[in-house]
């Protein structure tokens, strides 16, 4: 079965940056490298990344299932520090700009707020993921992690 995460099946490299205070105004970001590696799962209606962040201590894994009954994508994200999948999952799918859009609402230090995740496919080779947060139901957003990714095999 093909499937719009096809793309990340192998090894990357990665620069993530993220802002320093989320929600609170900050435009201040910090940097960081990751390395991730990515397979199928279920004959290509899901995949499993393990992503390592060596200067921030911990290593995380996103649990990516696909419902080829709606077609939509449930993501499950989990750390090595934690040892339990972050619930509710961000759930979506790539729109017809080719651009993949997932959401969940969670609580952020006692507000609640919207989740998006963005996957952009720019070729082969290198794609982005984006995470952003609203209080305003999604009328507004504040992008506070973005990471470009690198094929490395």
């Amino acid at each position: 079965m093909a499937n719009n995460f096809d793309f990340l099946v192998g090894n990357w490299t990665s620069k993530q940056r993220r802002l320093r205070e989320v929600l609170a105004g900050c435009d201040e970001w910090y940097e960081f490298s990751g390395t991730t590696r990515c397979w199928s799962v279920f004959d290509g209606g899901g995949n499993i990344d393990e992503v390592a962040f060596p200067e921030q201590g911990y290593i995380g894994l996103t649990l990516r299932l696909l419902d080829p009954k709606t077609g939509l994508w449930s993501i499950y994200w989990a750390r090595d520090d934690t040892g339990q999948l972050g619930l509710p999952p961000t759930v979506g799918r790539f729109e017809e700009d080719g651009v993949g859009r997932f959401y969940d609402d969670e609580d952020w230090n006692g507000r609640p707020i919207r989740v998006r995740y963005q996957w952009t496919v720019h070729d082969e080779d290198s794609a982005r993921w984006e995470q952003a947060f609203s209080t305003d139901r999604g009328e507004t957003w504040e992008t506070n992690w973005v990471a470009d990714f690198t094929r490395t095999a």
